[in-house]
């Protein structure tokens, strides 16, 4: 599978840039055309969702601090082929929360009941950031719920995250960018600063998943990353994929933590390639 994804992403065009691609941060895309939305109302909370297309169901679940909007430009490409879950987790976005402290798995069971109320038994799920770590949570500990999971830029344990990386200046963009997307779109828009505090509480401590938690994952995985990935440590990457049986790794070149907005062509030839593959 690596060989045929690096084959498939060769073929694709150089994109011009006047700097780096992974020193970029592209704007969020707009709403998709098409989306039908709607809160679903799931362990105490209020969780926002949209769906579009038809077939076999796909999730995106998108990273800490951000909203489901990040993830237009994959809608698009998948909604040709799949009926499209865009989420945005407790207390992002649209969403609403409740006076539980964040936790990884709180928040995938937040997924796993937006699932049921959709009656959705089983779907695939792509997953940046603390999405990622979201679908390898569910692949964990709800087995029989997920399909594929497309893992970009997660970590299993906190060490695998880089010191510092809020003050790398993309990544420091995006934490003032969500600023001003969760003023504009929150039911608690002064709230950002405390909303920030409650989830910094979550990175300090979790996810902590041991080797022998990883080896249970009977998922198909996909453990993918940017080759300037300012947040997660290349080595934590490399080992993610060596420890879940039978993962596939896929480091995509010139991009950083933020790929799917820096080369959208590029992160879509390869998500595309992996769940509609066989």
């Amino acid at each position: 599978m690596r060989l045929l994804l690096w084959a498939l992403l060769l073929l694709l065009p150089a994109q011009a840039s006047a700097a780096p691609l992974w020193q970029t941060l592209p704007p969020t895309p707009p709403a998709v055309s098409g989306e039908r939305s709607g809160h679903a109302k799931v362990n105490g909370i209020s969780l926002y969702y949209a769906t579009i297309g038809h077939g076999p169901p796909v999730v995106l679940l998108h990273g800490g601090l951000s909203n489901s909007d990040y993830w237009g430009h994959q809608v698009k490409a998948l909604a040709r082929r799949h009926m499209v879950i865009v989420v945005d987790s407790r207390g992002h976005g649209r969403s609403t929360r409740d006076d539980r402290p964040y936790g990884y798995d709180l928040m995938a069971d937040d997924i796993v009941a937006l699932l049921d109320a959709l009656h959705i038994a089983k779907a695939d799920v792509v997953g940046w950031s603390d999405g990622a770590i979201l679908g390898l949570d569910i692949a964990l500990r709800h087995s029989d719920r997920v399909g594929k999971v497309f893992a970009f830029a997660a970590n299993t344990v906190t060490s695998g995250v880089q010191e510092g990386v809020e003050k790398a200046p993309v990544f420091a963009r995006f934490i003032e960018r969500a600023r001003g997307e969760y003023a504009k779109l929150s039911a608690t828009p002064k709230d950002y600063d405390a909303f920030v505090t409650q989830i910094t509480k979550m990175w300090e401590t979790e996810p902590n998943w041991t080797d022998d938690q990883l080896r249970s994952i009977k998922a198909t995985v996909l453990v993918v990353d940017g080759d300037h990935d300012e947040a997660i440590k290349r080595a934590h990457t490399e080992y993610i994929a060596a420890t879940i049986p039978n993962a596939g790794l896929l480091i995509l070149p010139n991009v950083s933590h933020f790929a799917f907005l820096q080369d959208p062509a590029l992160f879509n030839a390869a998500l595309l390639h992996f769940i509609d593959g066989n």
